[in-house]
This record gives C-alpha cells, structure tokens and sequence, in this order.
C-alpha cells in the first residue's frame, strides 16, 4: 500500500508574509514507517505545515491524531 504526505511548504515565503502561505506539496512512500519518518522531519521544519499522511484507501492521518501516532507533545 502506498502512503501519501501532504504538506504546505512556507520556505519560500518571505518573513513579513502572514503564514501559512506557501507551496503544497505531496510526497509517496511505499511503507507507513516510512512515510511516519517523513511526517516527523516536517513537523520538525519550522517552514511545514498542515502535515497531512493518508494511505492507499484515503484514510487520512492529520493534526492531533497524526502527532499522537508519532509519539509528539499536543500543544
């Protein structure tokens, strides 16, 4: 089953921009720890955001939900 991510990318934002413009991104993995690796360096990225993992049924994965799968502090 293959996993998507799915993520705002701001990096390219200048500072004085309101947050959370940016580029919407998707990203493919083959294995869900795979695709969890990933979700976690972007919630680590301060320029991600709306990380978003679903799998090959569309179930999706997002917000407190998918930090709770991987282990993250709710703020």
């Amino acid at each position: 089953m293959t996993y998507r991510i799915s993520y705002v990318d701001t990096s390219a934002v200048p500072v004085s921009e309101p947050r959370p413009l940016g580029t919407a991104r998707t990203e493919d993995y083959p294995t869900e720890p795979a695709a969890l690796a990933r979700a976690r360096e972007l919630f680590e990225d301060i320029h991600c955001h709306e990380v978003l993992v679903s799998d090959g049924s569309g179930d999706c994965l997002g917000g407190v939900r998918l930090q709770l799968k991987l282990g993250l502090a709710c703020e």
